[in-house]
């Protein structure tokens, strides 16, 4: 594909059609608080609908409840085993890079402080991380999973802070286009893919082409799920690249709403790290992932540890190498890897399941095998010259 100023410009016009359709119905008859009182109990794929369910919402579910039809199974399977493989570095990646990533783009940091996420990041961040862990589990598309119907709900939540800042009247369309539009998506995709692989790349951990590979392609499947149009997503990383560095030269800068988000980012992690010794690793860790510019356009502090973090790709050197030539030190790494996972996602959570519904106003409390060799080692595409 080819990325222009145009055609991003035209892609900052439009939204997502079938799931704006069906907010704007909902909200019309006065439907939204049965639809969340009764999609509460609607947690797995292939699970009866209730009845009383509005009949729009029933076609809406009925005709986003199967993956695209271009699905390779084979590529998400090996998503899968390589987020298994991966899960604390993808973790630290998603929190560290990616987040940050979406608050240096300020329309979006105005979008998240205009729907009140602002003052509630722990939200923001349970649910992107249950949402990674719906995608990776096992049989994430088959009846019992959780991973479709949470992308159904974030899908309409979508739409619903579009219907929300369009109708009050909250939001310059004019000059920042529409909320969440398709331009700003398909970022966010680049966001958690391309630029999380980057991430890891930066912290030294060793990924195969196959792997990074699979990894994005999932995310392409996710962005489908979420109403994304695939026929303006980059097909492949080389591609990625190119719409990445288009989209961030485009719109990254230093804004109020971006530093205030990424001070509430800082906080909560640092409540997450116990005591308070290491709580600077938090900041180090983000400076060194998005680097200097940009982290003093998002007030990231300066610490002692921005020195010392930069050793953290010998170490994971050390430990891959350990892993390698041990099955016991692999099995071991990997519960490791687990273990922190979960325990990061339980302490965002506080142990409750996330629940996706559409906000009948934007409240307050509402924020908007597998050991991979050392052989064809993934490394990111060049940066575009523009």
């Amino acid at each position: 594909m080819v990325c222009t100023d145009s055609s991003l410009n035209a892609l900052r016009q439009v939204g997502d059609e079938l799931a704006d359709a069906t907010v704007a119905t909902l909200f019309e008859r006065g439907e939204v608080g049965t639809f969340n009182t009764l999609m509460r109990y609607v947690s797995t794929s292939g699970q009866q609908l209730p009845d009383g369910l509005p009949e729009v919402a029933r076609e809406y579910l009925h005709v986003t409840s199967a993956p695209p039809h271009w699905v390779d199974w084979d590529e998400m399977e090996r998503a899968r085993l390589f987020f298994l493989d991966n899960d604390v570095h993808i973790s630290t990646a998603l929190s560290f890079a990616s987040m940050p990533a979406c608050y240096l783009v300020p329309t979006v940091a105005k979008l998240l402080s205009a729907t009140h996420a602002l003052h509630y990041p722990s939200k923001r961040m349970a649910e992107t991380g249950q949402f990674t862990v719906y995608l990776m589990q096992p049989g994430a598309f088959e009846a019992g999973s959780r991973f479709v119907p949470a992308a159904q709900k974030v899908r309409l939540l979508h739409a619903s802070i579009r219907h929300h800042l369009s109708v009050e009247g909250r939001w310059d369309t004019a000059t920042l286009g529409v909320p969440i539009c398709q331009e700003d998506m398909i970022g966010g995709q680049m966001m958690f893919s391309l630029q999380a692989l980057d991430a890891m790349h930066r912290l030294g951990v060793h990924m195969s082409e196959e792997g990074a590979d699979a990894y994005y392609y999932a995310w392409r499947v996710v962005g489908a799920m979420l109403g994304v149009d695939q026929d303006q997503v980059p097909r492949d990383l080389v591609e990625a690249r190119r719409f990445s560095d288009l989209y961030m030269t485009r719109h990254m800068g230093p804004s109020e709403e971006g530093a205030a988000l990424t001070r509430q980012l800082i906080d909560l992690y640092e409540e997450v790290v116990p005591g308070t010794l290491f709580d600077p690793v938090v900041s180090a860790l983000i400076r060194h992932l998005v680097g200097d510019t940009c982290a003093d356009w998002l007030q990231v502090p300066r610490t002692p540890w921005d020195v010392l973090v930069r050793a953290v790709p010998a170490v994971l050197g050390v430990l891959e190498t350990l892993e390698g030539h041990s099955p016991l030190a692999a099995w071991a790494l990997d519960r490791v890897g687990h273990l922190t996972t979960a325990f990061e996602l339980s302490s965002l959570t506080r142990g409750r399941v996330m629940h996706y519904a559409i906000p009948e106003e934007l409240k307050k409390e509402y924020g908007v095998t597998t050991t991979v060799p050392r052989t064809r080692r993934w490394t990111p595409p060049a940066p575009t010259v523009l």
